[in-house]
């Protein structure tokens, strides 16, 4: 870590945040941060107990209603003006993205920008929430339908995408006129510590969004999704996490947004433009070095055009640059960390195992660091460990078909329904797949579908609600109807 750095990470506080005011845990308790390039600690932080945990609760509380009365161009404008501080700290945002998760810098720059339009979509959406008013059928009365914000709000954001996911919850929640409690992954607390930093700076009340971090997950949450003055609770990671706190959830009757576990099937057919499909594919498999929920996970290529293809993405994944995310032209960071590394080098294993066949990489690499080859791995078999489970890692497995059945059937023989990729040049058969494969969002000709101004989230077993669009801040407001009889 050179001077540059050490200097920027020394500006984050480390401590938690609580009713506006940034302070140690009350146990004294701290966890290191690493960079997973080097393994080196590159930050201390505060380690939260269940009474932190309680007393942010208890600071979100005290604040929901003033800030729930707060004119929504108020709340709009602070969200802006966060929107443009992010803008102006960009660099800075990234860098501490990059140092704490791995991910190339400039990839890093991306997830500014596309976290970043989170903050400015809800500053615009604010301001625009309505209801109805009109006479009942019968002609009795008048129906007047409000909204109304839904309270305090608990968010478990994942390590993959340390500002995107945590300004995709706060954004709405205070648009919506929401306070909230934010528990950022310990694997990558930097960055949303950063982020609230800029909040400050923005003109936040106290006591709006609070901040905790902790060794133990499940230690600092049980003590806020138990407590009924909280109304919502919304997570992004797993499916199996995200199982055990709706169950969590549903002693208090809380609304919850879930944004869990993806298999996604990447379907090229014998038609597709192939220029367009393999770089459709290196988008959506190597964004993030393989570590998101939208990755492809199993590539699904026509075997009239499966040699072909898997020729040419291997010849763009042999030239990537592996290396620090801070160095010039990485494409590949770590991943992160060695359990990260293990499960991938595991899929391959068991995938050649069962009759795949390798055609690049498929090795950890020696020295400091979690890092793992870009792979390729052609002939995938319908047993193979791919097939089922999340690769999270730079892994492109190719398994072929010979039928627009077939594809669909492959595509959609999963407990996942996140998003699924297409590409195709017949319009006819892409309006097909839209009806046919069973995801919450897809991509038609396109390999990444993420934006602020669309519902995010998927159906089966990857989660429930939207995030961004029209439709996000709904999951933050509830709907109030009141009659006013005629006189």
């Amino acid at each position: 870590m050179n001077q540059n750095e050490k200097t920027l990470l020394d500006t984050i506080p480390g401590k938690l945040f609580i009713g506006g005011e940034w302070v140690d845990a009350t146990g004294g308790g701290t966890l290191d941060v690493r960079d997973p390039a080097t393994n080196e600690v590159i930050a201390q932080i505060a380690d939260a107990t269940e009474g932190d945990a309680s007393a942010a609760l208890d600071a979100a509380v005290a604040a929901q209603d003033a800030w729930a009365a707060t004119p929504p161009r108020k709340r709009s404008d602070i969200l802006r003006r966060a929107w443009e501080l992010v803008q102006e700290r960009k660099e800075d945002l990234a860098l501490v993205m990059t140092l704490e998760m791995g991910k190339p810098f400039a990839e890093a720059l991306g997830e500014v920008a596309y976290g970043g339009e989170f903050l400015r979509w809800f500053s615009e959406e604010a301001v625009r929430i309505s209801g109805r008013y009109g006479s009942t059928p019968e002609g009795t009365g008048q129906m007047i339908v409000s909204q109304r914000p839904v309270g305090p709000c608990f968010f478990i954001t994942p390590w993959n995408f340390p500002l995107a996911m945590a300004t995709r919850k706060i954004a709405p929640a205070l648009a919506a006129g929401c306070t909230s409690v934010i528990k950022p992954p310990q694997l990558t607390p930097l960055t949303t510590m950063l982020f609230v930093r800029l909040l400050e700076e923005a003109g936040l009340p106290k006591g709006v969004v609070n901040v905790v971090t902790s060794s133990s997950s499940s230690r600092v949450s049980a003590p806020i999704i138990g407590d009924s003055r909280l109304r919502k609770l919304s997570f992004t990671g797993s499916t199996g996490v995200g199982k055990r706190l709706i169950a969590q959830a549903a002693e208090n009757v809380l609304r919850v947004s879930m944004e869990l576990g993806g298999n996604a099937p990447f379907v090229v057919f014998d038609d597709a433009d192939l220029d367009k499909a393999v770089d459709g594919a290196m988008a959506a498999k190597f964004r993030n070095i393989g570590q998101a929920c939208t990755a492809a996970n199993r590539i699904i290529v026509h075997e009239d055009v499966a040699e072909e293809f898997t020729k040419r993405v291997a010849e763009r994944v042999a030239a990537m640059k592996i290396g620090r995310g801070t160095e010039e032209g990485v494409q590949i960071g770590p991943l992160i960390d060695d359990d990260a590394v293990a499960k991938a080098a595991e899929l391959v294993e068991d995938a050649v195992g069962k009759g795949a066949t390798l055609v690049h990489g498929g090795r950890r690499i020696d020295g400091p660091g979690s890092f793992f080859e870009p792979t390729v791995v052609s002939g995938l078999t319908r047993d193979a460990a791919i097939m089922s489970e999340e690769i999270f890692g730079p892994v492109f497995a190719v398994v072929t078909f010979s039928t627009e059945d077939e594809a669909v059937e492959i595509a959609n023989d999963t407990e996942y329904g996140l998003v699924s990729y297409v590409f195709t040049e017949d319009l006819a058969r892409g309006h097909r797949m839209i009806e046919k494969l069973d995801t919450g969002m897809m991509g038609l000709n396109a390999g990444v579908v993420s934006n602020a101004a669309a519902p995010f989230g998927g159906v089966k077993q990857s989660g429930m609600g939207r995030e961004g669009g029209a439709e996000g801040i709904h999951e933050y407001l509830s709907t109030k109807y009141t009659l006013l009889p005629n006189a």
